[in-house]
């Protein structure tokens, strides 16, 4: 799990090695982690009159520096200078790197672009100076704790039960009179999501059959497929990657014409949001949900 390494400040995780206090890789400098991403501007000069049209500011790939000096005991050297290359070969794929400060768990998802390790006098006695490069694509720093929230399509209640087996009359509850049963609560079909980061947040999205034509709207936002999912499909919006999947099949072409493009469908920052999970006339199979799980975000 990201983070579980972590006991208290300075200390960061990566590719399952901990570095900084109380490990032989002393953290000596972080850049690029509490400023904010570069980024590219949208403006654009205005046309035979002073000034510019703001446009928008879009952040770049968050460029992270960490360096290190080696230290401990010269017999470990071998080994722990073998587990810092281990953990920083060159790899394709994105990997958790957490880092608290400040009593603060943050996490991206990145790639080490560079390791620079000097052959010089301190390597030899030991103790080198290391400095480390990685990239996040995406430049958000996210909460560790993933959060997830789930519904079933709406549903309305019961209504007032008026006795069984033979109508006997309204129920005024047991063993004491605390006022009439109004029967089962019915599911609203409504997923309340809350981002306490600064950042807005992709979330992603698990539709489960059965049902027909699901959507899920979050005010003037709808994300809306024609497809029909069985009991045991799960139809997966991964809305920051723009892939919408049945079983690991492209299915982005079922998006209807009142589909907005997935990457649109944003949590707002510092802000709760109720999402709604809506289906065709006539497809109200109970079994039916909709879970959203996401990541509170910061710049």
């Amino acid at each position: 799990m990201p983070g579980e390494l972590i006991t208290g400040d300075q200390q960061i995780q990566w590719a399952g090695l901990l570095l900084g206090d109380g490990t032989p890789y002393t953290v000596t400098r972080v850049t690029g982690w509490s400023s904010r991403p570069a980024v590219d501007s949208g403006t654009s000069p205005r046309a035979q009159q002073h000034g510019a049209r703001p446009g928008r500011l879009l952040a770049q790939a968050r460029t992270i520096g960490i360096d290190l000096r080696i230290t401990g005991p010269d017999a470990t050297f071998p080994a722990v200078l073998q587990a810092l290359e281990d953990a920083t070969a060159i790899r394709q794929d994105e990997e958790p790197l957490v880092i608290q400060l400040a009593g603060r768990q943050l996490l991206v998802s990145a790639r080490v672009t560079d390791r620079v390790v000097p052959d010089d006098g301190d390597f030899t006695a030991g103790v080198p100076a290391v400095a480390l490069l990685l990239e996040a694509t995406d430049p958000r720093r996210y909460a560790v704790t993933e959060q997830s929230g789930s519904s079933a399509l709406p549903a309305p209640e019961s209504g007032l039960p008026w006795g069984d087996p033979a109508e006997t009359g309204l129920s005024w509850g047991t063993p004491t009179e605390t006022g009439v049963v109004w029967g089962t609560p019915g599911s609203t079909g409504d997923i309340t999501v809350t981002n306490i980061g600064n950042a807005e947040v992709h979330p992603i999205i698990e539709i489960r059959g059965p049902v027909t034509k699901p959507s899920i709207t979050a005010g003037d936002l709808r994300l809306e497929y024609d497809i029909t999912l069985a009991g045991t499909d799960v139809l997966v919006v991964d809305t920051w990657v723009g892939t919408v999947t049945l079983a690991g099949q492209d299915r982005l072409g079922t998006a209807t014409l009142r589909s907005a493009p997935e990457g649109a469908f944003l949590l707002p920052p510092k802000a709760t949001t109720t999402l709604n999970f809506r289906a065709a006339p006539g497809s109200t199979d109970p079994a039916a949900s909709a879970t959203v799980r996401w990541r509170s975000a910061y710049w």
